[in-house]
């Protein structure tokens, strides 16, 4: 399983770009990306998605970062060797569909990828039922309150920090996993955090 977060100029595979992405290959922990790149030209550039991920216009136009096209056969590079390639992590349909649309205009001919992928909400709701546990619900919107920080918390783990970064992202995805799955803790930067309902 491949732990992966991507962080991105918006919300839409075809419209928007892939600015960076982080994953963890969770049979081998020690195994990780970390890549940035450039939008794709004629990207949609949502100045919201950059207050989210913390980039400014200059940094994902710079000339001088790798392209999309790159960072997505480098991503897919890395997962060439994992075992099991499912593809993790919250919300990681958006992932998997801008990554595969970042592959498609990469001309991309031999995507790796599966469509079913493993997602941390559902886990943690899973986790929470089976333990008795009602799990929030926002009022207002009538829909799951299970964001990555409250999962996070439920794990026993602090928010994650501010802007996201897709690395950091990919090691709570990784971290929280293990956690629900196996009641284990995973990443030495997790370590100091108890597992609450072990203790």
């Amino acid at each position: 399983m491949i732990a992966v977060d991507v962080e991105a100029s918006g919300i839409g595979p075809e419209t928007h770009s892939v600015v960076s992405v982080g994953a963890i290959d969770l049979d081998n922990p020690s195994r990780q990306l970390y890549e940035e790149c450039r939008v794709w030209d004629r990207a949609h550039i949502n100045d919201e998605a950059l207050v989210v991920n913390g980039f400014t216009k200059e940094q994902i136009t710079d000339p001088n970062k790798q392209t999309e096209a790159e960072l997505v056969h480098k991503f897919a590079a890395f997962a060439e060797p994992s075992a099991d390639r499912t593809l993790a992590g919250q919300n990681v349909s958006f992932d998997r569909d801008i990554l595969q649309a970042a592959a498609a205009r990469a001309g991309h001919t031999n995507w790796p990828f599966a469509h079913r992928t493993i997602d941390t909400h559902t886990l943690c709701w899973m986790h929470m039922v089976k333990r008795g546990l009602t799990p929030p619900v926002d009022p207002e919107k009538k829909r799951s309150a299970l964001n990555l920080d409250a999962i996070l918390n439920y794990c026993g783990i602090p928010e994650e920090p501010q802007p996201h970064n897709a690395l950091t992202g990919a090691k709570c995805h990784a971290e929280v996993i293990s956690r629900l799955l196996y009641d284990k803790k995973l990443l030495p930067e997790f370590e100091q955090y108890a597992i609450p309902w072990l203790s």
